[in-house]
Order: C-alpha cells, then structure tokens, then sequence
C-alpha cells in the first residue's frame, strides 16, 4: 500500500504516495475508461487518477481498511465517477460484478502497508510507537497479533518469522515469545519489540532488531502474500485488451511474487527442455512495459520510506495477439 510522508492535523492524515505520478502516467491509457485503485489507502493515486479521466470514466476503489473506506466514501460524495468496495484485492471478481464490468483498462496495487497505518499507535503496526499489538488491516477481521502470539505453537510463531520476515533468529524469538507469555500477556507493540531485542543476538547496524518480526507477523495476520498471488491472478483475467496492471512493493517478498507472475505470463506457454519450438507455438496475451521502476533520489530524500518500493508494469496485448500499432 501506499508509504508517505505524514502530516497529521487533529485525527486527519495526508501523505503523498510514493511513485505516484509514473503510476498513474502508466496506468491511464484511455481517459474514458474504467479502473481499480485495488488499494485505496488514502486516496493519493486515486485523486491523481480522477484528475486524468473524462466526465464518461469510472474509477473503483478498493481497501481492507474501514478508515481508508470512510474516505473513500468522501471521495465518492464528490466525484460521481469514483465508488468503492470494502475488501482485499483478491476479492477483485466479486467487487467487479458489483460494478457490472466484465473487464477494466487498468489495475493498481501499492502494497504493504501505509504512512497512516504505520503512524497511527492505536493499529499496532509500528515497533516505533507504543500501542495495543494488533496489525490488523481489517480490525473487524480476527485474530489480532496479540490474540495470535497467546495462542500459536512455538514451531507456527518460529515458522511465520522466518518465512515472511526472513528473519533468520525466528526460533529464538518463538522460544522467549512462548516462554514470557507465561508470565505475562503480550498485548503492546513495545513489549513484543523489547522481547525481540533481547532474543536477537547480534544487532545489524542502522536497523530496529524487530524490523522483520513485525513485518512477518503483520503479513501472516493480513494473508497479505496469499491475497497477492490471488489477485494478481484474477487481475490479468479482467484486463481489456491494453490494459495494465501497476503493482508497487515495498520489500522483497511482495516483489519476488509480483516478478515471477509478470515475467511468466510475459512469456507465455513453455515447452518442456528438449522439443523443438515450432511456428504456430502459441504466443503471450502479456507484455512486460520497460523495467522495474524505483524512486528517484529526491523522492528517497523527502520520503526514506520510498527507497524500497518496486514498481513493475503487464500490459495485456490485443485480441489478436499483436501490441497496439504492430503491423
């Protein structure tokens, strides 16, 4: 999702996504289309979106987030060619049968998670401020992290660290989480913080030792990689022909799902090592448009959150299998 600066008036927040400008200047192709802001987060590419379409387009928001929905509802009482939908992309079918739209001109996803997420202590994402441990994108959805770490097995909390924090102390932090909720309940995100910091041995410079930990535990929460792999799927199903699909990563994990699931499709069917490929071998419904994209230094230097985003682009190419303007 999208990662920005804060500034924080009363209970408001703005913040100004990262990659913004090439991913709509990617994403909007026709003016007078129908898109999907599969991540709505505060509206940032959405209002940039709108700002690009003609009075006949439609933009669908789409957010886990009940505080992402309340503006997204605002958004909707302003402007007539934007609703929104509360869920994960990979309810992105469903969502789209509401709209009636057999398929779209194009889909943007911004993983993970955002600026007011993080900065918000009340929804427990950050190990920077003290709040209730609960990392829940959707808070009416269960169980919270805290609920979660009362109750998983020692092997299932070591197995979530390592395998979505890569975190490669994981059994070490498991075996002091297991052992101190006998004593207490792990209910604040400064506990869970301070007992990682003590389980980890050896600390990496300029680097919170619960970096990873609060990363895994918050991706298994969300089911944030398999929600990934499911809506990128249904995505390129819906793609019109010359539609894009926008997706911007924040760490490698989303990343590497994201590369694999475009590059695959980019090349379409392949033959098993050993037979010949022959002339009528059927060819790709997909592109691939220019590389991964990064954010410029003066974005990394206004925003250091903007260093690890990944930005990376399919373009699903006409009926006939030919991009548009090919002879």
């Amino acid at each position: 999702m999208t990662s920005g600066r804060k500034q924080k008036s009363g209970a408001a927040y703005s913040h100004r996504s990262v990659l913004l400008d090439s991913a709509v200047d990617y994403l909007v192709n026709d003016p007078e289309g129908a898109y999907v802001d599969a991540t709505f987060g505060r509206g940032g590419h959405s209002r940039l979106v709108l700002g690009r379409l003609g009075e006949q387009a439609h933009l669908l928001g789409i957010d886990k987030d009940p505080e992402a929905i309340r503006v997204a509802e605002e958004l909707a009482a302003e402007d007539a060619r934007f609703s929104w939908f509360h869920g994960s992309f990979a309810d992105l079918d469903v969502a789209l049968e509401r709209q009636q739209w057999p398929t779209v001109n194009g889909i943007l996803m911004d993983l993970g998670v955002s600026s007011p997420q993080l900065d918000d202590a009340s929804r427990g994402f950050s190990f920077m401020r003290d709040g209730p441990l609960d990392m829940r994108m959707n808070p009416q959805q269960s169980p919270s992290a805290a609920e979660w770490l009362a109750e998983a097995d020692e092997k299932d909390i070591a197995d979530v660290i390592y395998r979505y924090g890569e975190e490669r102390f994981s059994r070490r932090i498991a075996r002091l989480v297991v052992a101190r909720r006998q004593e207490e309940a792990i209910e604040t995100t400064r506990q869970l913080a301070e007992l990682v910091s003590e389980a980890v041995p050896k600390k990496e410079k300029h680097k919170h030792p619960a970096t990873r930990t609060f990363q895994a535990i918050r991706i298994f929460i969300n089911r944030e990689l398999e929600d990934l792999e499911v809506g990128l799927k249904v995505a390129v199903d819906r793609l019109a022909p010359g539609g894009r699909l926008v997706v911007i990563s924040f760490h490698s994990l989303e990343d590497r799902v994201v590369k694999r699931f475009m590059r695959d499709l980019a090349r379409g069917p392949q033959l098993p090592k050993g037979i010949p490929v022959t002339a009528d071998q059927e060819a790709s419904a997909f592109r691939l448009i220019g590389k991964a994209a990064k954010a410029g230094a003066d974005e990394v230097g206004d925003n250091v959150r903007a260093r690890s985003a990944v930005m990376r682009v399919l373009e699903r190419i006409d009926s006939d299998n030919k991009p548009k303007g090919s002879a």
